[in-house]
């Protein structure tokens, strides 16, 4: 079931352009800061400011500059495509006396919009490690405002920054599941997930909404950047528990919706 979700899903063409699109990013990046390699990009600051210093410095501005908005896009149409795809091509009814339990289904799609969402993310880090490295080279990571991180410093943040961006998109993800197995068609699936992570994005940056932003998983998507700066990260095991919290009420939402799923819906 796995192998079928990932052949059917990552091998699409709107899929391949979504994952090419989102490797384009920290390229056109790179090459627009080309001339400031090896020192300030501008008067900006953080990552933005520092991105030409290192490879790894670019790498990480990359993934400050898709993961707020279009990384959660791109995550939401794979997860919305792999739910909704079976219903919309009318073999879900012949999925259910295969027989596929209900059980093994769910399993296959929860896996699959996993792996979907690792690669979606790992195109990023990718594109942006392999540009940077021709670019700007391999050199010690650059915090403006505060000493160089050694290497054993910078290999632990950079994991953990990677690690805690990975599960904001599972949350993403499974949010984007849940509306898949949820409506009719993937399409209005797909424009409910991205109205989600529009409107949510509104209204975190609404400072009288604060008692309702701190709900959302995307008030806590950018917490990892304050590992990269000299006032340290703050909210991150808070932002682990609610990404958390979500992941598991959207599974849970999974099943009840496919165990009452008609199979001729």
């Amino acid at each position: 079931m796995l192998r079928v979700e990932l052949t059917a899903q990552l091998m699409r063409l709107r899929t391949l352009i979504a994952l090419l699109g989102l490797a384009a990013i920290p390229v056109a990046a790179g090459v627009s800061f080309a001339s400031s390699a090896g020192h300030r990009n501008g008067n900006q600051g953080g990552l933005f400011g520092a991105s030409p210093y290192s490879a790894l410095n670019h790498d990480m501005a990359g993934l400050e500059f898709a993961g707020p908005l279009l990384l959660p896009i791109v995550v939401a149409l794979l997860a919305t495509a792999i739910a909704s795809a079976d219903r919309d091509w009318g073999v879900l009814r012949y999925l259910y006396v295969a027989p596929v339990t209900r059980a093994r289904l769910l399993a296959a799609k929860l896996a699959a919009a996993a792996v979907a969402t690792g690669a979606a993310l790992g195109c990023v880090l990718a594109a942006g490690l392999a540009v940077g490295s021709i670019i700007f080279g391999w050199h010690p990571f650059h915090v403006i405002g505060a000493p160089n991180l050694s290497t054993g410093e910078t290999t632990g943040r950079v994991l953990a920054a990677t690690g805690y961006t990975l599960l904001c998109l599972l949350a993403m993800a499974a949010i984007a599941l849940t509306l898949g197995l949820l409506l009719p068609r993937g399409a209005e699936a797909l424009a409910a997930s991205v109205g989600f992570v529009v409107v949510a994005s509104i209204l975190n940056g609404q400072s009288g909404l604060h008692a309702l932003a701190v709900a959302l998983p995307v008030h806590y998507w950018q917490n990892w950047v304050g590992l990269f700066d000299p006032a340290g990260a703050s909210g991150l095991m808070l932002g682990v528990a609610v990404q958390a919290g979500w992941i598991a009420g959207c599974v849970a939402a999974c099943w009840v919706i496919l165990r009452r799923r008609d199979p001729a819906a």
